[in-house]
């Protein structure tokens, strides 16, 4: 089963959008870290309209402990910093997609020591930074999920 991990995520209506995401595709959702939110933010829950009982959400305190709870998983660590666009990867039915913060995406370190396992989402024009994390979210998601046959 494809998992989706957020390391602490600060914006509420985006990983209300992705619980929402993540509810529609039957999907884990990892939180990982502190989030610059509280769980119960109003934004947070507005996003996920009423979807969240149907949402598989795990919190867990850093990498180690996700790591720990998914022992048998391939991490992939999705990131702007690497040239290896997400449509290279072969995804396995077991992997984790790790996202990072919003304003400051994954921590160097964990670039640095995974560089075989970074994906980016190509951005056509250069004069924009990034996606949306929902959004990036939702491509390779269902990226992931096309490739392993969910649906």
């Amino acid at each position: 089963m494809i998992h989706v991990a957020l390391v602490e995520p600060e914006i509420p209506p985006n990983t209300g959008n992705i619980a929402r995401l993540c509810a529609a595709t039957m999907t884990p959702l990892h939180v990982v870290g502190a989030t610059g939110f509280r769980m119960d933010d109003r934004m947070l829950r507005r996003a996920g309209l009423d979807y969240w009982p149907h949402v598989a959400l795990h919190r867990h305190r850093d990498l180690d402990r996700l790591k720990a709870h998914l022992p048998s998983a391939r991490f992939v660590y999705l990131t702007t910093k690497t040239d290896r666009a997400y449509t290279d990867w072969q995804f396995e039915s077991d992997d984790c997609l790790v996202f990072g913060r919003e304003t400051r995406g994954l921590p160097e370190e964990v670039l640095r020591a995974n560089p075989d396992r970074c994906l980016t989402i190509p951005v056509l024009n250069p004069a924009v930074r990034s996606l949306n994390l929902a959004t990036s979210v939702s491509i390779v998601l269902y990226e992931a999920l096309r490739q392993t046959r969910a649906f």
